[in-house]
């Protein structure tokens, strides 16, 4: 990891991000050689590695710095590098040409096919495809299992006659098989070990080389100088004679780490299923109509200002506006809307969404990296790429085991040696076992794998978590302050009461009142004719209709005049209230907005209208108050407004008739009670409070400007997936604790174990093999605890209704 230095000109002024597609890495602590040598070059400006996800996310400076250069750098380190990280038929129409590749001339074609059309540069590869730079660089975490795999299978395969053959054969199973061929046992076993070390073990070496390329030391490091050094040894004692050998100690451990790596990388494999699937969501192809004809063509070469043609059961290739056609298009893959929602002319298109009935001709406004579904996916990939502060520390923990697991090898053998009358061979097996036991890969993987869970399973829900710190910080929230218009409520009015003049029938009066109201493009004017169709209401034929703007409107329906509209309106009429005055006054008490009917000049009814609470706002607070968090709501609204909503909601505490300059103030002044603060906002004038609070959650159909200042964002604009981000970040904090806990006790319990520091009085010991399987065991053990949260119970996401989105009358 590399921060921006103080020093460095115009930091942070003009920046870049971007997550590159870096596989290759077998195990956790390799992420020090990437971030290494990105870290040192001109323009980078921070580095956070994913070993799971096999990526990086790079912040630079594109003036010092460039997309290609990136790249090149990754593969001179020994990785494979697609450029940026998005779905593979999504053309980015802001990479670059392929770098030219060390291993161009002599290896394999290189990993990117050129799209034919300008706006890209390039069609990055599918995630599942191997791609070749040697060794594992390019190969997808399915391929580089399968190929851990076979090489664990070989070195098992030798590794057997090995062992039947070697003192341990005959001591512990009293084997007592004769050589083949009349050879030295030792001479036996050296020809036996040779496709281990030089096949199955090639990538330990290979991985060290690149480590020590790069000025950093990683676990293939102490893998490579435990198998190598007990190879080496054996070696040199066979061809000077005979005598203890260790052949049995290093292939036998190479085979347990290999099989370690090959658990581990299928259970890292589970982490991403998140990713898979959001990749996995694009269509591959787009039909484009050119001189009014259809055509097939890639989705990489859709271009802005291209339209397309989209039939029902097919996919939306990329974001545009429709220009022709009406059609229901299920849009939950990306916003996690479970309805379909209509599509007419002028309507959003959404990429990757499914056009369900009708054909439409949308033209496309973003392609690429661009989309909506690629800047999910960037968001998703950078939070899972973040570390989150105990990582941090973890990381450098595990870079310093390095050194400590090298430097206790060799005081381990200087011990044996100089104070006991140990053999060299003794000493030897000891030095090895500490250097195998002390392998930090376990606490490299503590975190990453549980916060690539986490945000997977937050992304599966549409909530979208920014970064590791948002996921962490919601783990401890304590107070959740809630806007109300927009958040808790729809912001778009409701019926909430009707009441009638004595002797008049509630039917009868809408039918006149909606024929008025029809006519009308007053948001409370609409908010009556929903109440009307909802109860099936007839409505009658309007004549002479008048808008009087800021009072309401009048009209002759069936021989009656009609007037609806506020106080103002009614006076102007010359009609009283009588009966009803006691009624408007209870109505206007409680935060409603007041529409009054008169029909001949009489008052004849009283309409009741109030924002409309979301769906699942009660059940949100019911489960925000299970996990323990207090529930605040926050709004300019009065207070008869705000209290009706919370009593209706059952909702703590009420901050109403706030200005929305001191929205953030106010977020403070929660905060110096020493509460941990969540604030949940939709609108620009939400974004200084959601920038105050512990964490900012942006409703997803917001404005820019909030979601740009949260923390987290919730693609569904549901209230219910407040609680469901505070559960999921409380598990994956669980989890990265549990996993930290059991890494460093591991360590602290096998190190004294591995030096033989309890062999003189106990006789316990380790031995190299053992040491190689309770490593490898440790890493597994810490990813399958880290894909246990994918069990977490999290509340039932409700449909949610149609669209949820100024008034005119009496509050």
């Amino acid at each position: 990891m590399r921060h921006l230095p103080d020093s460095e000109p115009n930091a942070g002024k003009e920046r870049g991000t971007v997550v590159l597609d870096v596989r290759g890495m077998i195990r956790a602590s390799q992420q020090s050689t990437v971030a290494a040598v990105l870290g040192r070059r001109r323009g980078v400006l921070d580095v956070e590695v994913n070993p799971v996800a096999q990526s990086a996310t790079v912040v630079f400076d594109p003036r010092r710095t460039s997309l290609a250069e990136l790249r090149a750098w990754v593969i001179e380190c020994g990785y494979h590098c697609a450029g940026r990280s998005v779905p593979s038929h999504i053309c980015d129409p802001l990479d670059e040409p392929d770098p030219p590749s060390p291993t161009a001339a002599a290896g394999p074609p290189t990993s990117v096919e050129h799209a034919p059309h300008p706006a890209t540069a390039e069609r990055l590869r599918a995630p599942d495809e191997a791609m070749g730079h040697g060794g594992h660089a390019g190969m997808s975490m399915a391929a580089m299992a399968a190929d851990m795999r076979n090489r664990f299978l070989v070195a098992l395969l030798f590794s057997v006659p090995i062992v039947i053959w070697s003192p341990i054969g005959e001591e512990v199973f009293g084997w007592h098989v004769p050589v083949p061929f009349g050879l030295r046992q030792d001479v036996w076993a050296l020809l036996l070990s040779l496709p281990v070390i030089f096949y199955s073990c090639t990538i330990f070496f290979e991985g060290a080389v690149r480590a020590l390329r790069a000025r950093t030391l990683d676990m293939m490091v102490l893998v490579a100088v435990a198998v190598g050094a007990g190879w080496l040894y054996s070696l040199i004692v066979t061809l000077t004679g005979g005598g203890d050998v260790f052949y049995e100690a290093a292939t036998v451990l190479a085979s347990f780490v290999l099989l370690g790596h090959w658990f581990e990388m299928r259970a890292r494999g589970g982490a991403n299923d998140a990713i898979r699937a959001l990749l996995d969501l694009a269509p591959p192809k787009a039909l484009v109509l050119r001189d009014g004809e259809p055509v097939e063509v890639a989705t990489a070469e859709v271009a802005v200002g291209d339209l397309l043609l989209v039939r029902p059961g097919t996919k939306i290739a990329a974001d545009g506006v429709v220009e022709e056609g009406e059609s229901e298009v299920d849009e939950s893959t990306v916003t996690g809307e479970s309805l379909p929602v209509h599509k007419e002319p002028g309507s959003p298109a959404v990429g990757a969404t499914l056009n369900t009935n009708g054909t439409l001709r949308v033209r496309a406004t973003k392609v690429g990296a661009d989309t909506a579904l690629a800047q999910i996916v960037k968001l998703v990939q950078e939070a899972q790429n973040s570390k989150a502060p105990g990582q941090r520390l973890a990381d450098r923990a595990a870079f310093w085991l390095v050194f400590v697991a090298l430097f206790g090898g060799g005081l381990t053998l200087a011990v044996w040696l100089l104070a006991t009358d140990r053999p060299f061979s003794s000493a030897m097996l000891f030095a090895i076992t500490v250097v195998v036991v002390t392998c930090p890969d376990a606490l490299g993987l503590a975190t990453p794998t549980a916060i690539m869970v986490g945000t997977g399973l937050g992304a599966k829900r549409g909530v979208l978590f920014k970064n590791a710190m948002a996921l962490e910080a919601s783990a401890g929230i304590q107070t959740v302050v809630m806007d109300k218009t927009g958040t808790l409520t729809r912001g778009e009015p409701e019926v909430t009461d009707v009441i009638t003049a004595p002797g008049r029938a509630e039917d009868d009066i809408l039918r006149l009142v909606v024929a008025v109201e029809r006519e009308s493009e007053h948001p409370l004017a609409e908010a009556v004719v929903r109440y009307a169709e909802t109860h099936g209401t007839a409505v009658g034929q309007a004549r002479h209709f008048e808008n009087v703007p800021g009072h309401g409107a009048t009209a002759v329906v069936d021989g009656h005049r009609v007037a609806v509209g506020n106080r103002r309106l009614i006076e102007r009429e010359g009609v009283g209230l009588g009966a009803l005055t006691g009624r408007r006054e209870e109505l206007a008490a409680t935060g409603r907005t007041v529409v009054i009917a008169a029909i001949d000049g009489q008052a004849a009814a009283l309409i009741g209208i109030a924002d409309a609470p979301r769906e699942t706002s009660a059940a949100a607070v019911s489960e925000l108050h299970a996990l323990g968090v207090e529930v605040v709501m926050l709004t300019g609204d009065n207070q008869a407004t705000a209290e009706r909503i919370a009593q209706r909601l059952g909702i703590d505490t009420v901050i109403a008739e706030v200005l929305p300059g001191d929205k953030a103030a106010t977020i403070a002044e929660l905060q110096r009670g020493g509460r941990k603060v969540a604030m949940v906002g939709d609108g620009i004038n939400d974004a200084p409070a959601l920038a105050q609070a512990d964490l900012g959650i942006a409703i997803g159909a917001g404005t820019d400007v909030a979601i740009e200042t949260a923390d987290l964002v919730l693609m569904r604009s549901d209230p219910l997936d407040v609680p469901t981000a505070l559960r999921i970040g409380r598990g994956t904090l669980r989890k990265m604790r549990q996993n930290l806990g059991w890494a460093i006790g591991y360590n602290a319990i096998a190190l004294p174990i591995a030096a033989g520091v309890f062999e003189p009085a106990t006789g316990l010991i380790l031995r190299p093999e053992i040491a190689a399987l309770s490593m490898s065991g440790s890493s597994i053990i810490v990813a399958l605890n880290a894909l246990a949260l994918k069990r977490l119970h999290l509340p039932r996401p409700a449909p949610m209704g149609p669209a949820e989105g100024g008034v005119r009358g009496d509050t």
